[in-house]
């Protein structure tokens, strides 16, 4: 795992995924502020130092150990035009022995959505966690009235398995979710919601 670079990147057509460093702090501050209506029906609730530049700092940091620990992949979104902060996605819990798995989580600023960026960040950073990584498997969850995520995640070829309740505290309140998982060698074809 990670075996190619210490602190891995991804390139895409339009994208470049890296771990997050504290240059990124005001944008990223700048676009969770603008985007917190967006995002809030479908986040846990924050503390109130979550946009802090303290709290950000522990954020870089835990991603520089979480990747040499082999725990965790996370990533920004950086768009390669012009260098914005577009979102983030992480590969977390990530399991190797018998398991050979992870589970994927996603946020994209609100006035970068729906314009295919995290598609193509997905397909990317799943592409990478079969290939480099050597999983086998990525789940994801998510509120069965996320009816975007759900597109997102059937797009990038996750397949739908069931329901998970009381799974996470989304705004507060412990709720359930829909569960996908994209495996790596899959023979189950489409599998309707």
């Amino acid at each position: 795992m990670f075996r190619r670079h210490r602190y891995p990147a991804i390139e895409t057509e339009r994208l470049f995924l890296r771990l997050p460093d504290m240059r990124d702090y005001e944008d990223w501050a700048r676009l969770r502020r603008a985007s917190a209506a967006f995002l809030e029906p479908w986040e846990p609730v924050r503390g109130f130092d979550y946009l802090s530049r303290k709290s950000f700092r522990y954020r870089v940091a835990w991603g520089r150990s979480a990747v040499r620990q082999k725990r965790a992949l996370p990533l920004v979104l950086i768009r390669r035009s012009d260098g914005a902060l577009l979102g983030g996605l992480t590969m977390d819990n990530i399991q190797a022995g018998v398991a050979q798995s992870c589970t994927v989580g996603y946020w994209m600023g609100e006035k970068f959505a729906r314009q295919g960026y995290m598609l193509e960040a997905l397909n990317a950073a799943v592409d990478y966690t079969f290939n480099v990584l050597d999983l086998s498997r990525i789940q994801a969850g998510c509120l069965p009235e996320n009816t975007p995520s759900r597109g997102l995640l059937e797009k990038a070829g996750f397949k739908y398995e069931g329901v998970a309740q009381s799974y996470l505290q989304i705004a507060g309140r412990w709720r359930n979710h829909v569960l996908y998982a994209n495996l790596r060698r899959d023979r189950r074809g489409r599998v309707d919601t």
